[in-house]
């Protein structure tokens, strides 16, 4: 097996990039074009060159935005303080500087202990990946990410919402925006950042169907239901292109023309503003106990739980794997084994449901 181009350890034991199968000293990569300016000025061509999908930019650009401040050789801000909070000016050649593999892990092993396994895991993937990107430009030698290991989060069996749950989130009173925006996330078990990149143009209303940009650049179909169906022409309101989910003020100047409603002058609903909402609303749904009083200091639920929910319904429900697979649109059965693990109450209830003693009963 040969050594990888980012000169990372391939299975036979070479993790250098100095050195081939023979030892040899390794080229050094031509550079395709002028390095950038800057660290941040990298990270936009790589998240164009690389044809990153715009699905996918906003968490590569936020990943690569924190991971910024630990290449800078300074703590990740965390909590509210990582919201806008943008990287340290550096140029990206200060990547190879060869103290920086050492501070590198002790800040990644810091943050590690502060945030979630799986945040910590896919800011590390996306980092390798716009490394691998830089080092094939020419533009830096090295990845000082070599070492530092992805922790294995322990599996959280209860990010699926109870259907009482989901009723009571329909029951709250929001705006028209965010009670479609929710179902059609909840109908379609589509990803929140697919759902609002969708236009107007892109909907089906008479077949209850869109047409999205998918996670790898895709173009696919999502499907929903009535709930969605029956809010959409109100939220449309004759509208017939543009973005469908839209903000309450005019786009600032300098926003994309593709972000912006040609009818209305409205800017794109941003996935930010969307989950802090959705958080916002949510915070004595996701827990029941605290007092209205202490609000401020309560986590709600995150958008992705209504995908998460949806999924693992239809699952509970008798959906079969192949419709699962069709619905969620993962390409393996593998990644949709998180979501397709019925809940307690489902398992109590299909133990119970054949129960001999109960099946006697009911004759």
């Amino acid at each position: 097996m040969q050594e990888g181009r980012d000169g990372r350890d391939d299975g036979t034991g070479d993790r250098t990039r100095g050195g081939g199968a023979l030892g040899l000293p390794r080229a050094r990569v031509v550079p395709l074009s002028a390095p950038p300016s800057s660290y941040t000025a990298a990270v936009e061509r790589y998240l164009t060159g690389a044809g990153i999908a715009k699905s996918s930019a906003r968490i590569y650009r936020i990943s690569l935005t924190t991971w910024g401040w630990m290449l800078a050789g300074e703590p990740a801000p965390t909590g509210p303080a990582r919201r806008g909070a943008k990287p340290p000016v550096f140029p990206v050649a200060a990547i190879d500087d060869p103290a920086l593999p050492e501070a590198l892990a002790e800040l990644a092993a810091a943050r590690a202990d502060e945030m979630d396994a799986d945040t910590v895991s896919r800011e590390l993937s996306i980092a390798r990946k716009a490394i691998g990107w830089w080092q094939r430009q020419g533009w830096i030698d090295g990845d000082p990410t070599i070492g530092i290991e992805r922790r294995q989060a322990p599996p959280d069996r209860t990010k699926a919402l109870a259907e009482n749950q989901v009723a009571t989130l329909w029951r709250l009173d929001v705006s028209l925006r965010e009670k479609t925006f929710w179902k059609m996330l909840y109908e379609s078990a589509a990803r929140a950042d697919e759902v609002l990149c969708l236009n107007v143009e892109n909907l089906h209303p008479q077949d209850k169907r869109g047409r999205i940009t998918a996670k790898g650049g895709a173009t696919e179909w999502i499907h929903w239901q009535s709930g969605t169906a029956q809010l959409l022409p109100r939220l449309i309101a004759r509208r017939t292109r543009g973005p469908l989910f839209l903000t309450d003020r005019k786009a600032p100047a300098g926003t994309p023309t593709l972000d912006v409603c040609p009818e209305t002058g409205r800017a794109r609903l941003s996935y930010r503003r969307a989950e802090e909402t959705f958080e916002d609303n949510t915070r004595l749904l996701a827990n029941p106990l605290a007092s209205p009083e202490d609000i401020e200091d309560l986590d709600g639920w995150t958008l992705h739980r209504l995908r998460h929910s949806a999924l693992t319904h239809d699952a509970e429900g008798g959906t079969s794997t192949p419709m699962l697979l069709a619905r969620s649109r993962h390409a393996s059965v593998r990644s949709l084994e998180r979501y397709a693990r019925p809940r307690v109450d489902a398992v109590a209830r299909h133990v119970a449901e054949r129960d001999p003693a109960a099946r006697r009963r009911n004759r």
